[in-house]
């Protein structure tokens, strides 16, 4: 069975079978697994008996598709009996991610008259007289509302807020385990920048900042930029700022291991969106050689009709030599290649016309836009966005750690 993309512990699946109390019988289940293309990756005996035998298999595969092609290969084999088939992933979801716990016991009735009333009568008063206490008083000092409206949900597209509560929910448990910071999703049943504006302003006084998350080119940037403009805590649209952190982070690495210097290198960059146009931008202030942004419309240059304004600055100040070809092109003799777009946009071959030890950070998940194993072939480092592979580039390398130097500086 020929299976070009990677198994993956976001598609893990558990199969409970009955095999034959026989020595050659897991041998073949664990065989079949590998000869399907995916990747065992635990077995456990749940009960036998002198005639059967019912174990747990656990794999790793590449996708919905290519999970039911590995039961179907299991109960091929003679003798196998597939009980029940459980994705890992649903599981873990089932119910959500995350909780509110308090922070106080409440045992007793004197406990309760100070949490609740009358006791909390005395400090809604102190915040009334002086609004600076409800960051001493209250939740507000760590606490981030992580907001979205489901435009753009990962490299999924516009599937909406409730659809996007998944992802939102991830991002506060993320919060929480790297910062110790208490994150909440907050997912919009709009898609109107007004609208947005309005109701994150009108439900800001609870928060210690505010985190955008998965709203869509160009739309994140007026909300962004309006938002800062009209609150007094931190907004920070991860998408933008925590993707251009990391992203500079691991060029900086990436280039010490290579030889070579930010501003002597050219950098194509495929995907012009939020996360794209904040990678340039950062990359531009710290001097980089040269840019070519790629998006649907091929390589922005000067010339080119038809551009939003983030776009439209892109082309004009990217783009030294005004390429206007197509990717395979631009990326020929670059020496960074980064990907915030689509999957499967290069080949290997393309990778090898790079310059000498080149960089190749192929971000889109959960596809990169060139398959890793292709791309280590030719590159000298190669990183995706993947927790499964190696040099792992995301977002939560920077948010975490950000959001807590904001809270506890009181941004």
């Amino acid at each position: 069975m020929a299976i070009t993309r990677l198994p993956s512990a976001g598609f893990s699946i558990t199969i409970r079978i009955a095999v034959p109390a026989d020595a050659s019988s897991i041998g073949r289940l664990t065989t079949c697994v590998g000869e399907s293309g995916a990747i065992v990756t635990a077995l456990d005996v749940v009960d036998s008996d002198p005639t059967n035998v019912i174990v747990d298999l656990t794999c790793d595969t590449a996708d919905a598709n290519h999970a039911d092609q590995v039961v179907q290969a299991l109960s091929a084999l003679d003798g196998v009996d597939v009980r029940k088939v459980s994705d890992r992933t649903f599981l873990l979801h089932l119910g959500g991610k995350i909780e509110v716990a308090s922070k106080v016991s409440l045992r007793t009735r004197d406990e309760l008259s100070r949490a609740y009333t009358p006791g909390v009568a005395r400090v809604c008063q102190a915040i009334a007289e002086n609004p600076a206490d409800a960051r001493r008083l209250t939740i507000k000092r760590n606490t981030v509302a992580v907001v979205s409206d489901g435009s753009a949900v990962l490299g999924l597209g516009n599937l909406g807020p409730a659809a996007s509560l998944p992802g939102m929910e991830g991002k506060a448990a993320l919060f929480k385990r790297f910062g110790g910071v208490d994150a909440w999703p907050v997912v919009l049943d709009t898609q109107d920048t007004d609208e947005i504006v309005q109701i994150v302003k009108a439900i800001a006084p609870a928060y210690g900042g505010i985190n955008l998350e998965d709203i869509a080119a160009p739309r994140c940037f007026e909300i962004e930029a309006r938002l800062r403009d009209a609150l007094d805590i931190p907004v920070f649209h991860d998408d933008q700022h925590g993707t251009a952190i990391v992203v500079l982070a691991a060029l900086t690495n990436a280039l010490r291991v290579v030889g070579k210097q930010l501003a002597d290198v050219r950098v194509v960059v495929s995907g012009a969106g939020a996360a794209g146009t904040a990678i340039m931008k950062l990359l531009l202030r710290q001097g980089v050689g040269d840019i070519i942004a790629y998006d649907r419309q091929g390589a922005l240059h000067r010339g080119l009709t038809g551009l939003n304004p983030a776009w439209q600055w892109l082309a004009e100040n990217t783009n030294r030599d005004n390429y206007s070809g197509d990717l395979a092109g631009a990326v020929r003799g670059a020496d960074v290649f980064i990907g915030v777009s689509a999957p499967n946009l290069l080949t290997g071959d393309d990778i090898a016309t790079m310059a000498k030890s080149a960089i190749v950070f192929a971000l889109a998940n959960p596809d990169p836009e060139v398959d890793p194993r292709e791309a280590r072939k030719h590159a000298a480092v190669v990183a995706t966005g993947r927790s499964d592979q190696p040099n792992q580039i995301n977002n939560v390398l920077a948010f975490p750690g950000v959001f807590r130097g904001m809270l506890d500086a009181h941004a």
